[in-house]
C-alpha cells in the first residue's frame, strides 16, 4: 500500500480531512512504537508506506506498558485533536495497518498489546458479512 492510498483510507474511515488523517496516523503511529517492543516497532516500520516509517521510533530499552484509554489520550496529544476524534482516529489508523501489512506482522502488533486494544481495530469481514476478528 502507498503513502497517500494509507492517508485517504484513514480519512475516509476516520471521518476527517486528509491533513488531520496524517496527523492521526503519525500519531498513532507514534504511540505505538512506544508501545512495542524496538525489533518489532523495525518489523512493522520496513512494511508500512515510506512517509510512515520514519514516525516509528520505538523505545531503546523496552515496550512502556499502557492500556487502550492511554494510547487514545496519547495519540489525542500527538495529533492535537479530542479525545472522540482520536477513538475513532486509533481505530481507522490500526484497520488501516491491518490491511497494510502481512497478516502475520499483524498478529505479532497485536500479540505484543492487551486484549482491549482488539476493540480499536474494525473486524474483519468474512465473505457471508460475519465480522471475524484477527
Amino acid at each position: 500500500m502507498n503513502y497517500d492510498t494509507f492517508v485517504d483510507m484513514v480519512a475516509q474511515r476516520a471521518g476527517v480531512d486528509s491533513d488531520t488523517a496524517v496527523d492521526l496516523s503519525r500519531g498513532t503511529l507514534e504511540v505505538l512504537a512506544d508501545r512495542l517492543t524496538s525489533g518489532e516497532v523495525m518489523d512493522l516500520a520496513a512494511q508500512l508506506p515510506q512517509p510512515l516509517q520514519a514516525t516509528m521510533q520505538g523505545p531503546a530499552d523496552a515496550a512502556e506498558p499502557f492500556g487502550a484509554q492511554e494510547f487514545i489520550n496519547r495519540a489525542a496529544q500527538r495529533a492535537d485533536v479530542d479525545e472522540t476524534t482520536a477513538r475513532t482516529g486509533v481505530r481507522a489508523v490500526l484497520t488501516t495497518v491491518r490491511e497494510a501489512v502481512t497478516g502475520g506482522e499483524f498478529d505479532d502488533v497485536m500479540s505484543q498489546l492487551p486484549r482491549e486494544f482488539r476493540d480499536l481495530v474494525e473486524p474483519v469481514l468474512m465473505p457471508d458479512g460475519r465480522a471475524r476478528r484477527r
